[in-house]
């Protein structure tokens, strides 16, 4: 998803709401989006429920966002198998720790909705290609931007 991609929000993550979503890796620190969107839009995420305002296509709609984590289990059999060797020689098993291996990657996942909560990355919304436009441009600035002042100042 490094491009990113449009798809359902729940078959990503489950926590996530039932419409589609952008979703993209997101190889900065935690909150570096929210610190982007506040800078870009000139705005305090928090204080807003939520829902960031927005302008596609003269018409008005909202960017919901969310940082989410995937994590990945791998079982590792050769801690295992040295484990259970060691148990059946009466010995106390020395690699538990090293039996699942968890990873976790972060993405950023949106949604857009408009003033009805109709879902804006829905392909049969009829501005759909100017919705998935801004999202993609969005991610590649996102990206792009190491000092988020430079959006701020882009904004003005």
């Amino acid at each position: 998803m490094k491009e990113g991609k449009v798809v359902k929000a729940k078959r990503f993550v489950k926590n996530l709401p039932g419409q589609n979503t952008y979703v993209f890796d997101d190889p900065k620190d935690a909150n570096d989006f929210y610190n982007y969107i506040n800078a870009k839009y000139q705005i305090s995420y928090d204080d807003i429920d939520g829902n960031v305002p927005v302008t596609i296509a003269e018409k008005k709609l909202f960017l919901t966002l969310y940082e989410v984590n995937k994590e990945t289990k791998t079982v590792n059999l050769i801690p295992i198998i040295v484990d259970a060797g060691l148990e059946e020689n009466g010995y106390s098993p020395i690699l538990e720790s090293a039996e699942v291996t968890r990873l976790g990657k972060w993405y950023i996942a949106l949604t857009v909705t408009d003033e009805d909560f109709n879902d804006g990355l829905n392909e049969d919304y009829k501005i759909y290609k100017e919705v998935e436009s801004y999202v993609m441009n969005l991610r590649k600035e996102y990206l792009s931007t190491t000092h988020y002042i430079e959006v701020f100042l882009k904004a003005k």
